[in-house]
């Protein structure tokens, strides 16, 4: 491969800021902004001293304006003594972030991470999508603290990426995009110019297949994943192959928000850059100068649902060969109309001990991590996926609502 194919790449510079154009005018319409305000709300009233502090939700307070200070005080507290022993490399990465957007020194958070990142490499020659998500997180960080410091780590980062595209995930895709973006606006001047060529040709590579995935209603990936995309298409200095309309995407997502879909507060903190205009390259860039904070909008109270009941049918498989119990069990449930999956859990292990299950807390709220004493097993490539007949959730088991007679799944799944 050529890197310094210095023709290709001043034919994408040519083309750089076409993307940028093309959202100029997406933007949320005034009538539906009691919408963002609503969610933005929700999210910030889930930070409590007993939360778990998430970064991501700190970050998008700070893009956006927030309206609960000393929700965002709590939570700047909480990052800033964090140990980061405790951290992976992309919640230390969200945490830098989280910290720069406070106007906060993150202090020997950023050389943690560098030299982290100085000796990563992905686990075996086959590495999943995923893997690369958190160390495209850390490219970010370092590149909004050290951008000349960063050069030869993100070049290192990019070439792996290059040999490393399938399988492809959309999230992964956007963070990629992100990374590698704040890297070429900002290599310093007077370095060699096979940086620029190495990111253009990887940035290329990635925003093609994110805008292979864009929907006919402007969804990206699905409704969770296209937050991030928004931010990564608005931001690219490569072309895309595909036409994206993003006043189509917005208005989808603005539906979706309507209808409910939105009430997890990371999905929120995912989404809420766009609907503010904002991407995570606007980190450095957030004003902590003192200010009057807009005063937080009024919304109307949720209306009560109906306490009938609804009645789930809940199977647990597992016909992964080599796993020493095989099984498939089937329960009804009834749970009130209304309830997240994870009550529909509950009230199966409740009913037998077979349905026994354990969750682990993460940044996106519980995953099932174990049922009827068989544990997902990350060397394995083990994992619980839950589908609604044959189509896997989007959405984890506490913001799932089943609706009466649906048949849930969960499966053992090997990937």
């Amino acid at each position: 491969m050529a890197w310094c194919n210095l023709h290709y790449l001043n034919l994408l510079w040519a083309l750089a800021g076409t993307s940028m154009q093309t959202q100029s005018s997406c933007s949320v319409p005034s009538a539906q902004q009691p919408l963002v305000n609503g969610i933005q709300i929700l999210m910030e009233n889930s930070v409590t001293s007993s939360a778990h502090p998430n970064p991501s939700i700190l970050i998008a307070m700070n893009l956006a304006g927030a309206y609960n200070l000393e929700a965002q005080k709590l939570l700047t507290y909480r990052l800033m003594a964090s140990n980061t022993a405790d951290l992976t490399i992309g919640q230390l990465a969200l945490t830098i972030m989280a910290l720069t957007s406070s106007c906060r020194d993150p202090g020997n958070k950023v050389l943690t991470l560098q030299r982290q990142m100085e000796s990563w490499t992905p686990s075996g020659s086959s590495a999943q999508a995923s893997t690369f998500y958190g160390p495209s997180l850390a490219i970010l960080a370092l590149c909004q603290n050290n951008p000349e410091m960063t050069l030869p780590i993100a070049a290192r980062f990019a070439k792996i990426l290059w040999n490393n595209f399938s399988p492809f995930n959309v999230d992964t895709g956007a963070m990629v995009t992100l990374a590698l973006t704040c890297m070429y606006n900002k290599i310093p001047i007077g370095s060699d110019e096979g940086y620029k060529a190495l990111f253009v040709e990887v940035l290329n590579k990635t925003v093609e297949q994110i805008s292979m995935r864009i929907e006919d209603n402007g969804i990206i990936g699905n409704i969770y994943s296209t937050g991030l995309a928004m931010q990564a298409l608005s931001v690219t200095p490569t072309q895309l192959n595909k036409e994206w309309n993003c006043r189509k995407t917005m208005d989808t997502i603005l539906s979706e928000i309507e209808q409910g879909k939105f009430h997890n507060p990371m999905s929120i903190a995912q989404i809420l850059p766009s609907l503010k205009g904002k991407t995570y390259l606007d980190v450095p860039h957030v004003s902590c100068s003192p200010e009057v904070r807009p005063t937080p909008p009024s919304h109307p109270s949720p209306v009560s649902t109906s306490a009938s009941s609804i009645t789930v049918i809940y199977t647990i498989n597992n016909q992964l060969r080599g796993v020493e119990l095989l099984f498939n069990v089937t329960i009804e449930v009834s749970v009130k109309n209304g309830s997240v999956l994870l009550a529909v859990l509950e009230e199966a292990q409740r009913k037998s001990p077979t349905f026994k299950f354990e969750t682990t807390m993460t940044s996106w709220g519980p995953v099932v991590s174990s049922i009827n004493n068989i544990a997902e097993n990350v060397n394995h490539k083990t994992y619980w996926q839950f589908l609604s007949g044959k189509t896997p959730l989007n959405e984890g088991v506490a913001d799932y609502k089943p609706f009466n007679h649906e048949h849930i799944t969960a499966n053992f799944t090997q990937y």
